[in-house]
């Protein structure tokens, strides 16, 4: 047996926790909400959730579970197939038709993950002539999407839009064929919502193509929840998207665009041709949640969401934190080390609070934070706790 692997491995595991690196998993032990009940040391424990990206408290919402107990009922538990064998379902075709329409688009095409969809937009439809223009703050799963495929790669810092333009400027000077710009509608670790009307008049300028990933977008952002560019009013080309945050949490993602976009995708994607079809559980949540959010019960629920977000960060900027800037429900608590920011989490799930220390290599090293995120199920009394956590633990570590 190679020994010298396993040294290795044991080596870097030990590097990684020396340096406040280490991730540690958390056993949940109820259903998603604003309070959750987790397994510690001394047994389990009642708590108030502040990280998940259950942006419109549908995570363990019983119509959202029931729509998905009854597609299993129906579909059942899955397809043991991929979409093109025998593993497409009446319920899939629903779910496309219902979050391009929710959305705005001709078409989608459903994943197994968000992370697939990202991983497979790029190769099938762009090739060595060419060129994807990408922002450094980018998710791992575009990055990994535009490693895969065979264009050119030009990249820009953060919403710079003249270091775009510049980026625009050097791939029409190449020669490429058609360009698209790849960003985050609103970047997961920062909060920072995409300068999508300027992209778009770049994108004009220089005729280029546009995609969004709107992960942290879809069902909460914009004019009925329908996302970033709705935000901004503006039109784009490509959407990719989840049910696993807003839209019921669960899992799954989509790419919504023109009809001949998404038949292509369908013929060359190989996360799509590779991968078992999506759950008919996870369809039918979903279905509900669209419902849900698209209609006028998703209209309070966003008010409720936006009103949290401002309460928190108003609440802890007086206390003396140092918050990034923005609107969005995440809102990142800026503390620079990481083995701080594990403390910090450590000493909140004491207080009766559960958030998560974030650190390299998910956020930049000397980047270090705690990123809170709001949800319309927190209620008031809710969100005071947290700040009043914050603030004695923040205290008692120096932060503030």
């Amino acid at each position: 047996m190679p020994t010298g692997f396993y040294d290795r491995i044991r080596a870097e595991l030990k590097d990684i926790d020396d340096q406040g690196l280490t991730k540690p998993e958390r056993v949940i032990m109820s259903r998603q909400g604003p309070e959750i009940r987790v397994q510690t040391a001394a047994g389990e424990r009642g708590v108030l959730n502040f990280c998940a990206n259950n942006y419109l408290g549908l995570g363990g919402d019983e119509r959202v579970t029931d729509a998905g107990r009854a597609a299993a009922e129906r579909w059942g538990a899955g397809t043991a197939s991929v979409r093109f064998i025998c593993g497409t379902l009446g319920i899939h075709k629903e779910l496309e038709r219902a979050i391009a329409d929710y959305l705005g688009f001709e078409d989608a095409i459903l994943f197994a993950a968000a992370f697939d969809a990202n991983g497979g937009v790029f190769e099938p439809l762009f090739g060595e002539e060419d060129a994807i223009v990408s922002d450094s703050l980018n998710h791992a799963s575009i990055i990994d999407g535009v490693r895969l495929c065979k264009a050119r790669r030009y990249r820009f810092a953060n919403s710079d839009m003249g270091e775009l333009e510049d980026r625009l400027k050097e791939a029409r000077a190449a020669g490429s064929r058609n360009i698209i710009i790849a960003t985050d509608g609103a970047f997961s670790m920062d909060g920072y919502i995409a300068r999508l009307d300027e992209i778009r008049a770049l994108a004009d300028r220089y005729d280029a193509l546009i995609m969004v990933d709107d992960c942290h977008a879809t069902g909460f952002l914009g004019p009925r929840g329908r996302g970033s560019y709705a935000h901004h009013n503006v039109a784009v080309d490509i959407v990719t998207g989840t049910f696993g945050k807003a839209l019921g949490g669960a899992m799954g993602g989509f790419i919504c665009a023109r009809r001949e976009v998404v038949e292509l995708l369908k013929q060359r994607a190989r996360p799509y041709l590779f991968s078992n079809a999506l759950s008919p559980a996870v369809c039918g949540s979903s279905l509900e949640a669209i419902r849900i959010a698209s209609g006028q019960e998703g209209e309070g629920l966003r008010e409720q969401l936006f009103a949290n977000a401002r309460r928190f960060r108003e609440g802890m900027a007086a206390a003396g934190f140092n918050l990034l800037p923005g609107e969005h429900p995440i809102i990142p608590v800026m503390l620079g080390d990481a083995k701080l920011a594990q403390q910090m989490a450590a000493r909140m799930l004491d207080e009766g609070i559960y958030v998560i220390g974030f650190s390299f290599p998910v956020v930049p090293r000397g980047l270090a934070r705690i990123r809170t995120q709001m949800s319309a199920a927190h209620e008031p009394r809710h969100i005071d706790a947290a700040i009043a956590a914050f603030t004695k633990v923040g205290r008692d570590l120096g932060v503030i």
